[in-house]
């Protein structure tokens, strides 16, 4: 597996893992099955795992450190943290708010350390930007657990530029993780460049669209009755009959290069930078396999330029969140 750089601190597989769905949002998946993945993701070189508090909640963080337990010395895992969780409710429903307070910035590395099952979290980023909170005390706060030996590196995620900027004035970013694919490309407005300049690392999160861009997903019924997906504008009938019309040139380019069209778009993500890792999530080991070879895909300009022309975000309907959820990213 070819590796990338995320800052100074951290070297990483190309391709990482997302590993929300086994725990959330997306129906979940059997334990056994799961680890039978995250090991098999081993065996073929990925070393980058992501994970947060929220997914479960906490579930998620618990299952990574126990499949991980054994090749730790292998492996970067990468947490998050920023929300205000009750852990009465289930789900999403336990989710009250943000919360970046210093104090509970160190609160949550406590506990996710111990979930994890490790000495020290490799990435650890803060999940949404805190309004109420400046982010200089916020990253602050995070430094002081690099200081301390319990973190390797800071990360941020949905941050804006001006936000990254003035958190790596306090202390270096390794790596920015925001939602970044064909169809969704805030992040080439300004932070791709802000990260290139200040030698931090992107990591595009959903950089399959959540599945959209595999050509799989044609029908909303098609999702599982607790897939969160079908609560989001893309995936509401009629936009996802206009969305999935779009991946006609995607599947055509794909079929000449006789790869998949999940393939093809996630090395389209990679081309754009040699700063950039994706974390596709994946749930079944041929997908995780198929994901990971995406690594090795050359495309010419050309390709890349007709990939990104036909899934220009000008012809994609709908939001990529919802209301309530956009009004958490830092914009």
């Amino acid at each position: 597996m070819k590796t990338r750089k995320l800052g100074n601190e951290l070297t990483v597989s190309a391709v990482g893992l997302g590993c929300m769905g086994m725990s959330y949002a997306y129906g979940g998946q059997e334990e056994k099955d799961a680890i039978r993945t995250l090991h098999r993701a081993v065996e073929i070189g990925v070393t980058f795992f992501d994970t947060a508090e929220v997914y479960g909640p906490f579930e998620n963080e618990k299952l990574v450190g126990k499949a991980l337990k054994d090749v730790r010395d292998r492996v970067v895992i990468a947490t998050k943290f920023g929300f205000m969780i009750d852990p009465a409710q289930p789900g999403g429903a336990a989710i009250r708010g943000l919360d970046s307070r210093p104090e509970h910035v160190k609160e949550v590395a406590e506990a996710s350390l111990k979930r994890l099952g490790v000495d020290v979290i490799d990435l650890f980023y803060q999940h949404r930007v805190d309004p109420n909170v400046p982010i200089e005390e916020t990253v602050g706060a995070m430094a002081e657990l690099v200081r301390e030996g319990k973190v390797r590196a800071l990360g941020l995620s949905e941050a804006s530029a001006a936000t990254i900027r003035r958190a790596h004035a306090v202390h270096p970013i390794a790596a920015v993780q925001s939602e970044y694919s064909l169809q969704s490309r805030e992040p080439e407005e300004e932070v791709l460049d802000t990260c290139r300049e200040l030698g931090i690392g992107f990591v595009p999160y959903s950089p399959l669209g959540r599945g959209l861009l595999t050509g799989t997903i044609r029908k909303a019924d098609e999702l599982g009755p607790d897939d969160w997906r079908k609560t989001l504008p893309r995936f509401q009938a009629d936009n996802l009959a206009a969305n999935v019309a779009l991946l006609d040139t995607l599947t055509e380019i794909a079929g000449e290069k006789n790869i998949t069209t999940a393939q093809l778009a996630l090395a389209w993500v990679l081309h754009q930078g040699d700063f950039i890792v994706p974390i596709p999530g994946a749930r079944k080991i041929r997908h995780l396999e198929d994901n990971v070879a995406a690594a090795d895909i050359v495309l010419d300009g050309g390709e890349i330029d007709r990939i990104g022309e036909a899934l220009s975000p000008s012809r994609v309907v709908g939001e990529r969140y919802t209301e309530a959820m956009l009004a958490l990213v830092d914009r």
